[in-house]
């Protein structure tokens, strides 16, 4: 039985208004955890903001391969100096030369967390769940295994069953395919000597209409024993409209999570809290 369920806001350092919706929402203590894009310019400036939750919320690295730019060259994967879409990535892994690229691009952005944080991180997950995609995630588990100890972090398996996937009615088709992509991450994870959540919901239409107070309570239908609930809150501004296709969604999703009170017996917890 589930003994709680973390709530996990993506895209912390994307831009500035989602930086400032999360830490607000921290602060409220209506998060229980925040994934950074270490790749981001706002990052280094706003760390130290993030890292005063850090008894209070688990930090990680939201591993980023597919929005705006890596921290250093990357001419197989970048060669404009941009990262290129989601499919893009999907087939260069392809390449030996492409993935000795990711890895060190992987090795970067984790520096980027710790030499801000002063730590490493609690999680790690990846931007559009990069991180699961075929030849992307062995190198993020293999690196991960080797650069810390294990059990000392967890990774975020993206998917759930097929039956609670439909029983939460919400973004089916959406939440299957993510089910599909990642496929084999548990276990192989678990081999790693990696935790990893059991139980994933969070997956939206991203559409600013819907009732997004009532889909938070539909995440928490047929919860995994270490569930946890991804989200993507922030305030708009000139930067996210020019970076993200998530925009209206994102102050709807804000003002739902700021005001949203967890039914008793799922109480918002950290990983470990769970774990325990």
């Amino acid at each position: 039985m589930a003994k709680g369920f973390v709530l996990c806001a993506d895209d912390f350092a994307l831009t500035e208004g989602v930086s400032r919706s999360i830490l607000e929402l921290l602060g409220r203590g209506r998060l229980s955890a925040t994934g950074a894009m270490t790749n981001r310019p706002h990052w280094r400036r706003l760390a130290p903001e993030l890292g005063a939750f850090a008894d209070a919320a688990d930090l990680g690295l939201h591993f980023n391969l597919t929005c705006a730019a890596p921290l250093s060259a990357m001419p197989r994967l970048a060669p404009g100096g941009a990262f290129p879409t989601l499919g893009t990535v999907a087939r260069a892994v392809a390449s030996a030369a492409a993935r000795r690229e990711i890895a060190a691009e992987f090795g970067r952005q984790l520096d980027a967390f710790e030499q801000a944080v002063g730590r490493p991180p609690d999680f790690v997950d990846g931007h559009q769940h990069v991180h699961v995609l075929p030849g992307v995630r062995r190198i993020v588990l293999d690196a991960l295994a080797r650069r810390y100890p294990a059990g000392s972090l967890y990774v975020r398996d993206p998917a759930d069953t097929v039956a609670a996937i439909r029983r939460r009615g919400v973004a089916v088709g959406k939440a299957l395919v993510i089910a599909g992509l990642a496929s084999g991450f548990r276990a192989a994870a678990l081999r790693q000597q990696l935790r990893v959540n059991r139980g994933f919901a969070g997956v939206a239409p991203f559409d600013p209409a819907r009732d997004f107070a009532a889909d938070l309570r539909r995440f928490l239908i047929s919860p995994g024993p270490l569930h946890l609930v991804m989200c993507h809150p922030g305030f708009v501004d000139d930067e996210l409209i020019r970076l993200d296709p998530v925009v209206a969604a994102r102050p709807v999703e804000h003002r739902a999570i700021a005001a949203f009170v967890p039914p008793p017996g799922m109480p918002l917890r950290r990983f470990s809290q769970i774990q325990a």
